[in-house]
């Protein structure tokens, strides 16, 4: 996760600072160094960690502190509030038109992902009840069109093209189809370059100028570097952007110039995008992210991301099953299903408070998911429906269809039993939910 650099050193920091009973102005000024330190290495922007930490110190010397009876406690509340601001405070929506479709232009350089999130937030809007359509305005990069039509019909979201003609011609069109057909968004998918350059920044103000975007969101490479804040600033001067979505954040990137670009261009960050996945994209939220950056987890975003992810239903038969013990290993497979739509399960249980830190020092094995499914799968319907019934032979023929051995059947039957005598046992005692997450533990973190 991008960050988790910058999370060990702040970590270690106020480590020390817990160590002391009482804080001085120096313990104060040396944990700053080690902050600013931490920022910096964090590739975050030499002026931005520079005034982040004197503010923190101007604060943190204050008579309330040093008098406080958890001084250290007082400091990394500082701290929390300051990256807060850092990051623009509060939650930044998207602004909408008050008649019409509300027009979102998606600005970038080539290779940043702009037009896979263009179509994650259209995503995300579409399973928020709107109705968004994409436009396919980046004639240049070979496929450019090609690529957005086939994330539109992953998506379920209309694609207007009308091919490699002028760009500023396409999204009026687009403009107008989105009004006559009653779409309330409309996304533009722009042409980037591999650098900034007069041609691309000409193009964009004449679609600027054409369709008067309510929105202007640049697409911003978190792996970049300090270049992030050089791109940011180039196009917040030549367009005035509204904001920032931010991609790659799951990789091991530094992600400090994230950080450096909202604070450079005052424009906040909307979205994150947080994997692969046309689903891995999340709103951004200035505090939550200050939350897991110190450690503190992040349990609002995960069940925001249950939610989303986990069928009511299904979850809701789930538990008549387990109320009249009738859990069988068709229902073991659905619950894995679910839980790997929720993403890493490193991620998932780093959002949770305390958690975080320990995992980034604990292996967790993610492919044992998929051993477990392949083995289920491996199974015909009555064998799940009916473990009891697998017999030696069954066991070699289930292995060998899963690529695995006989021993791994055995291991799965056996924790399936386990499972059963527990529900069994904690049925009507409102221990079902518990003992299911320890059933997860059980197969998928050995």
């Amino acid at each position: 996760m991008a960050f988790e650099g910058l999370s060990d050193r702040l970590e270690a920091a106020f480590k020390r600072l817990r160590s002391k009973g009482s804080l001085t102005e120096k313990d104060v000024r040396d944990a700053m160094r080690e902050v600013r330190m931490a920022l910096l290495e964090a590739d975050v922007n030499f002026k931005v960690a520079k005034d982040f930490t004197a503010q923190v110190t101007e604060r943190a010397i204050g008579a309330q502190v040093m008098e406080s009876l958890t001084p250290a406690q007082m400091v990394i509340k500082i701290v929390n509030e300051e990256l807060i601001a850092l990051m623009g405070g509060t939650q930044s929506r998207l602004t909408q038109a008050s008649k019409g479709p509300t027009v979102v232009m998606m600005c970038g350089l080539q290779g940043s992902g702009k037009t896979t999130h263009s179509a994650k937030i259209a995503l995300l809007l579409k399973n928020q009840g709107h109705r968004p359509l994409l436009a396919a305005c980046d004639v240049y990069r070979p496929a450019a069109i090609q690529q957005l039509e086939v994330l539109g019909g992953k998506i379920g979201v209309p694609v207007f093209a009308m091919g490699q003609i002028d760009p500023v011609e396409i999204a009026t069109q687009a403009l107008r189809h989105a009004r006559d057909q009653g779409y309330d968004y409309l996304f533009l998918d722009t042409a980037g370059r591999l650098h900034i350059d007069e041609t691309l920044m000409a193009e964009l103000k004449n679609i600027k100028t054409a369709v008067r975007p309510q929105e202007i969101l640049l697409v911003v490479d978190a792996m970049t570097g300090q270049d992030a804040v050089n791109v940011a600033t180039s196009f917040n001067e030549a367009l005035g952007i509204d904001g920032l979505v931010l991609t790659k954040t799951d990789s091991d990137t530094r992600g400090g110039a994230a950080l450096s670009a909202r604070a450079v261009t005052g424009k906040p960050i909307k979205f994150v995008g947080t994997g692969e996945k046309l689903g891995d994209l999340d709103i951004f939220y200035p505090e939550r992210m200050a939350s897991r950056i110190l450690g503190m987890g992040d349990v609002l975003s995960l069940i925001e991301k249950a939610e989303t992810v986990l069928d009511e239903q299904k979850a809701a038969e789930l538990e008549e099953k387990l109320r009249k013990n009738k859990f069988d290993l068709n229902d073991l497979l659905e619950q894995f299903r679910q839980i790997r739509r929720l993403g890493s399960m490193k991620d998932l249980l780093g959002m949770l408070p305390g958690i975080g830190k320990q995992l980034r020092e604990t292996e967790i094995d993610e492919r044992q998911f998929d051993r477990v499914q392949a083995l289920i799968l491996s199974m015909t319907p009555g064998e799940r429906r009916n473990p009891d019934i697998i017999n030696p032979s069954r066991k070699k023929r289930i292995a060998a269809g899963s690529g695995q051995q006989v021993e791994d059947v055995n291991r799965l039957l056996t924790q399936y039993k386990q499972m059963q005598k527990m529900f069994k046992q904690m049925n009507g005692k409102g221990g079902k939910r518990a003992g299911l997450a320890q059933m997860m533990g059980q197969n998928g973190m050995r």
